[in-house]
């Protein structure tokens, strides 16, 4: 979309140029997540999706966030992201400063220690809601939402997600591990740039039905 704020258009064309990099197995599970869509779409319904990890503080909210730029960045209508996790934490500094350095607006509203951050991709768009969370939360969908599990232990602590029309796992490395070291950064904006290849990738994939004419 031609409103995306310019710094973002850049990433997203450098990141279009590496889905070549991405391994085949890995494309089938993309393929799924927009499998999903593809059916909520024909369907005419929205299609809602849960990213989830166990502290949702770092991967499943740069996969909420980059679904999200990807949808629109495509223009596919009725996508709406969130995240949650097993428990509750806070969005990551190093995370949110991940997602600044990619070219989007990050407003922090109020201290504690669990902030909101609103954050924003394209001047038409409303800003995405992010703070730390259980996937249940009121604030997220309860029913028919497609769980897409980003890291091992919170597809293994969670068999059953209720209310979940679709579950998938798309695992990404915590970069968490690097924290206090000095690749910390590098690992923190590896992880953003493959999250937002693959998420990219996804929606590519995508067809938007045409609208019945009454």
């Amino acid at each position: 979309m031609s409103d995306l704020f310019s710094g973002i258009q850049q990433y997203i064309a450098q990141r279009i140029l590496e889905f070549d990099e991405i391994p085949s197995i890995r494309k089938e599970e993309l393929k799924q997540l927009a499998g999903f869509v593809q059916r909520q779409l024909q369907s005419h319904q929205a299609a809602e999706l849960i990213f989830i990890c166990t502290h949702n503080s770092r991967r499943s909210h740069l996969s909420q966030i980059w679904a999200q730029a990807a949808a629109y960045y495509y223009d596919i209508p009725g996508i709406k992201t969130y995240s949650g996790g097993t428990e509750a934490t806070a969005f990551n500094p190093r995370a949110v400063q991940a997602v600044q350095k990619a070219g989007f607006a990050v407003e922090k509203t109020g201290e504690g220690a669990n902030p909101l951050y609103r954050v924003r991709y394209a001047e038409a768009a409303p800003p995405l809601e992010c703070f730390s969370k259980t996937y249940h939360d009121p604030f997220n969908p309860q029913e028919n939402f497609c769980a897409v599990m980003t890291c091992s232990d919170a597809d293994e602590a969670c068999p059953t997600v209720f209310g979940a029309a679709k579950r998938i796992p798309i695992r990404y490395d915590d970069p968490k591990a690097f924290d206090g070291t000095s690749q910390e950064t590098e690992k923190y904006d590896e992880r953003c740039r493959q999250i937002a290849r693959e998420m990219l990738y996804a929606f590519s994939q995508i067809t938007v039905p045409p609208i019945k004419k009454e």
